[in-house]
């Protein structure tokens, strides 16, 4: 679930700020080109809600790095704003889930964007069906 959603944040931005933009996943040392986006997955939990059901609470933090100038802070302002309208609904799988808990701090010239995917999901329990049974019944007949 965690990596489809990762996947379905990925295409929002791609679809909002294009192609131009690079989407990493995975710690990138050196070399990645700017600007970028970092996507990663802060936090899971999962507590029980009723049932059979549980609730999955998925926090991701998309860290964008600014092209190299002398306006990151104005920059990273910009696309604050643009990633609490592309990531207020994403798409994952077949299902359409909305962010949360949504906010935006810049850190030395890099925009932290923090959000909230949460869902209920339900919990698939394989019990073991009973041995065969079968019963013989006969009515008596008999006086009234």
């Amino acid at each position: 679930m965690t990596n489809s959603t990762i996947a379905a944040i990925s295409i929002a931005l791609n679809r909002e700020f294009g192609e131009r933009y690079k989407n990493y996943v995975e710690e990138v040392k050196q070399g990645f080109e700017k600007p970028c986006f970092f996507i990663s997955c802060i936090f899971l939990a999962q507590k029980l809600f009723l049932g059979e059901r549980y609730l999955q609470e998925n926090g991701f933090c998309i860290r964008y790095f600014p092209e190299d100038g002398g306006r990151a802070e104005e920059e990273c302002n910009m696309v604050a704003g643009r990633l609490f309208c592309c990531l207020e609904w994403i798409k994952v799988g077949d299902s359409l889930v909305r962010g949360t808990g949504m906010r935006a701090e810049t850190v030395d010239g890099i925009l932290n964007f923090f959000v909230d995917y949460d869902r209920i999901v339900r919990k698939v329990v394989d019990l073991d069906p009973m041995e065969e049974f079968s019963e013989d019944v006969s009515v008596k007949k008999g006086r009234r």
